[in-house]
C-alpha cells in the first residue's frame, strides 16, 4: 500500500467548519494501493517523466498529496504519433474483440472502485459516496459501449439502377484528443474514451491540471485490461503547460478528432484551433440550466429535485440548476421547505468523512465567484433566507438567496457553487421567456402535475436535456449534451458513438440482373 498524508490542524478544522464533529479533528491520509496511484504520462504503453513535475492540491485542505509529470508539447506529440500508429492495428480489431476489451477494464473498474473513488474525493473534493457513485457512473459508460461497440450498423440502400447495390459503412474516425475536465475527473474520460475506442479509434487525454490522478489510475486499469499500446494515452500537464500542449492535440494532423468538456469560451478557443486542420468536434460546454416549480407541482417532490440538482458536487456541475423560477402561488412554500431541507440534510466538511455532503469548492477563485454574485444580489435587493458566508480556504456555505431578479449575476451566468438563487414569477409565458433568455442550453428542469403544461414548456425550452419532475438526469442509455453555446455533439446513449465514426458510400456496380 501507498500512502500520502495530509495534514490538517485542529485549529484550521475549527476556523473552516465550526461545530463539527470530533471525528474531523484528524490528519487526512490517501491511502490507495500502489499500482492505481500513478504521478507519470502514459504514451505508447509506457510510463514516461517530463523534465518537471506539477503539484495536485487537496481542495479542502490546500496541502499536497502528489507530484505528476509536468507533460508539454513534446511529450503530447509523442502521444500522438503513438495512437495514430496504434489506429491501424486498433481499427483492425473486430467489434468483439472490442468490447470484451472494453469489458474486461469495467470490470476492473467495478473491482478497485474504493480506492478510485478516493483519488477523486482527495484531489476533487467532492464527497466519499459522490465519488464512489461518479465511479460506478464512469464505469458504466464502459459497459455500454462494451456492448455498442458490437451494434454499429451500416446500410444496405435500395439502387435506383439493377446493375449496383448502394452501401453506406461506419469506419472509425482515427486519432480522438480527449480534453476533461475536473469536476468529474473519471466519469468525463470514459463517457468519450469509451465510446472512441468502440468505434475503433484511438485516444490522446489530457485531463484537468487539478485532477490528473483519476486519469492515470484509469490508464493503469486498461494495461490490465489489455488495452493494446498506443490506443490510450494520457499526457497530465500544469496550467501553465495547458495551452501549448492544447494547441498540438488540436492542430496536429494526425489528430482526426476532438471532444472537450469545459467552458464556452475555452470551447471557442479550441475550435478555433482545429478549425485550419478541419477535425471533426464534439463539444459539452457551459450551463445555465433554469429550474422551473409551477403552482401544480408537488412541493416536496420539487425540493428533493432542487436538493440533488443543486448541491451534488457543491453545485459544481454543467447541468447544475443555476436559476430557480418559483411561480408566485406557492413561492414562500417552497421557500420554506428548501430552507428546511438545507438545514437537515447539509453537512461541511472533508470528503473522507461519512456524513459530509458537501465539500470544499475546487479552488479559491471559485469560491471568489460566489461571494461576488451573492454581494451582487444583496446590492440588489435579494435577501440572504440561509448561509451566505465565505469559509476559510475555498469552503463556501450552502446559500438560499429570496428576492431574486432577473438584473442580478446570479441569473446572467453560471454560478458554478453552492449558491441557490429564487426568483418569483407569475405565468408561464413569462417563467418560459426567463427561462429561455440565455445563449447557453445544456440542462433544464421543471416541475408540475399537469400534463398539457407538461408537454408544453418541455419542447419549449431551448435545452437539450430536460428533467420533467426529476433533479438527476444522468445516464449511459440517454444523450448528453446542449443547444445554442453549449456544444456540438452528444455523448452518451446509442448516438455517442457515431461522434467516432464517418459514413462511407460504396457503390457496387457491373452487377448482371
Amino acid at each position: 500500500m501507498s500512502t500520502i498524508c495530509v495534514l490538517r490542524t485542529r485549529c484550521f478544522l475549527r476556523q473552516v467548519l465550526p461545530g463539527l464533529p470530533a471525528a474531523m479533528q484528524r490528519h487526512y491520509s490517501l491511502d490507495v494501493s500502489a499500482p492505481l496511484l500513478r504521478t507519470q504520462g502514459y504514451v505508447d504503453g509506457r510510463w514516461i517523466s517530463a523534465a518537471s513535475v506539477f503539484p495536485v492540491l487537496d481542495p479542502a485542505t490546500g496541502q499536497e498529496i502528489a507530484r505528476v509529470s509536468d507533460c508539454g508539447p513534446a511529450e503530447a506529440k509523442q502521444a500522438v504519433d503513438a495512437a495514430y500508429k496504434a489506429f491501424h492495428s486498433w481499427k483492425q480489431y473486430s467489434a468483439k474483440e472490442r468490447s470484451v476489451l472494453l469489458r474486461k477494464w469495467f470490470d476492473l473498474m467495478t473491482l478497485h472502485k474504493e480506492d478510485l473513488a478516493k483519488l477523486i474525493t482527495f484531489e476533487c473534493g467532492k464527497p466519499l459516496n459522490e465519488s464512489l457513485g461518479e465511479i460506478a457512473y464512469s464505469a458504466s459508460f464502459l459497459e455500454w459501449f462494451s456492448e455498442e461497440a458490437r451494434r454499429v450498423y451500416g446500410d444496405i440502400v435500395p439502387s435506383p439502377a439493377k446493375d449496383r447495390k448502394i452501401l453506406l459503412l461506419k469506419q472509425p474516425t482515427g486519432v480522438a484528443s480527449i480534453i476533461t475536465p475536473w469536476n468529474f475527473p473519471s466519469a468525463m474520460i470514459t463517457r468519450k474514451v469509451g465510446a472512441a475506442l468502440a468505434a475503433g479509434c484511438t485516444v490522446v487525454v489530457k485531463p484537468a491540471e487539478d485532477t490528473p490522478l483519476s486519469a492515470l489510475a484509469l490508464a493503469e486499469l486498461a494495461e490490465q485490461a489489455g488495452i493494446p499500446a498506443g490506443v490510450f494515452n494520457v499526457v497530465p500537464c500544469s496550467r501553465e503547460k495547458t495551452p501549448s500542449v492544447g494547441e498540438v492535440l488540436c492542430t496536429d494532423p494526425l489528430v482526426a478528432k476532438i471532444s472537450f468538456t469545459g467552458s464556452t469560451a475555452t470551447g471557442k478557443v479550441l475550435l478555433k484551433l482545429a478549425a485550419d486542420t478541419v477535425k471533426k468536434a464534439s463539444m459539452e460546454l457551459g450551463g445555465h440550466a433554469p429550474f422551473i416549480v409551477f403552482d401544480s407541482a408537488d412541493v416536496d417532490l420539487a425540493v428533493s429535485g432542487a436538493m440533488a440538482s443543486k448541491f451534488r458536487n457543491s453545485g459544481q456541475t454543467c447541468v447544475c440548476s443555476n436559476r430557480f423560477l418559483v411561480q408566485s402561488g406557492i413561492y414562500e412554500l417552497f421557500l420554506e421547505k428548501l430552507g428546511a431541507a438545507m438545514d437537515a440534510e447539509l453537512r461541511l466538511g472533508h470528503g473522507s468523512e461519512p456524513d459530509t455532503t458537501q465539500g470544499p469548492l475546487i479552488n479559491t477563485r471559485a469560491a471568489d465567484k460566489v461571494v461576488h454574485q451573492i454581494s451582487d444580489a444583496v446590492s440588489h435587493g435579494a435577501k440572504v433566507l440561509r448561509g451566505g458566508k465565505r469559509l476559510e480556504g475555498s469552503f463556501m456555505e450552502p446559500t438560499l438567496l429570496g428576492d431574486v431578479t432577473t438584473d442580478m449575476l446570479c441569473t446572467k451566468e453560471e454560478t458554478f457553487g453552492p449558491l441557490l438563487p429564487v426568483i418569483r414569477f407569475n405565468t408561464e409565458a413569462e417563467a418560459m421567456a426567463i427561462a429561455n433568455a440565455s445563449n447557453v442550453g445544456l440542462a433544464g428542469y421543471f416541475f408540475s402535475k399537469d400534463v398539457s403544461q407538461i408537454w408544453r414548456v418541455a419542447e419549449a425550452l431551448e435545452v437539450g436535456i430536460v428533467g420533467v419532475n426529476e433533479g438527476l438526469l444522468s445516464t449511459p442509455e440517454a444523450t448528453f449534451g446542449g443547444v445554442k453555446q453549449s456544444g456540438l455533439g452528444r455523448e452518451g446513449s446509442k448516438y455517442g458513438i457515431d461522434e467516432y465514426l464517418e459514413v462511407k458510400y460504396m457503390c457496387f456496380g457491373g452487377l448482371k440482373p
